[in-house]
């Protein structure tokens, strides 16, 4: 039977790269200026994608500024299990959804291909 010990430990260590991921997408806008990770839906930015670089900048940054928290007050023993564990997870799944729901957005309601009329022998 596997114990969760390990589990607790795999858990944080997945916290380190996620975080480091997360806050250079927020340099890269900050800084650099780079879109081209900005409100991606289908691996494309939408047409205006410097609009939308303030809250991309602001989710990343904030979700990895949470999860930098998180692995300092483990490593220094402020936090149990419980309350990091659920402190990131909850982390994890708001900046998934809060990007999702940017990149629909951004990009807007796809509008339907205009049918055209079929003709005998064209």
């Amino acid at each position: 039977m596997i114990t969760v010990y390990p589990l607790k430990i795999l858990f944080f260590l997945v916290l380190f790269p996620v975080a480091f991921f997360w806050l250079r997408r927020a340099w890269r806008i900050a800084v650099r200026r780079d879109f081209s990770e900005v409100a991606l839906k289908k691996g494309e930015p939408p047409a205006d994608a410097e609009r939308w670089a303030p809250y991309e900048l602001a989710i990343n940054l904030i979700a990895g500024g949470v999860l930098v928290g998180v692995i300092v007050s483990v490593l220094m023993g402020w936090l149990a299990y419980q309350d990091w564990v659920a402190i990131a997870g909850t982390t994890l799944w708001m900046k998934i959804f809060l990007s999702f729901a940017l990149a629909r957005h951004a990009h807007g309601i796809a509008q339907p291909k205009a049918r055209t009329p079929r003709g005998r022998g064209a």
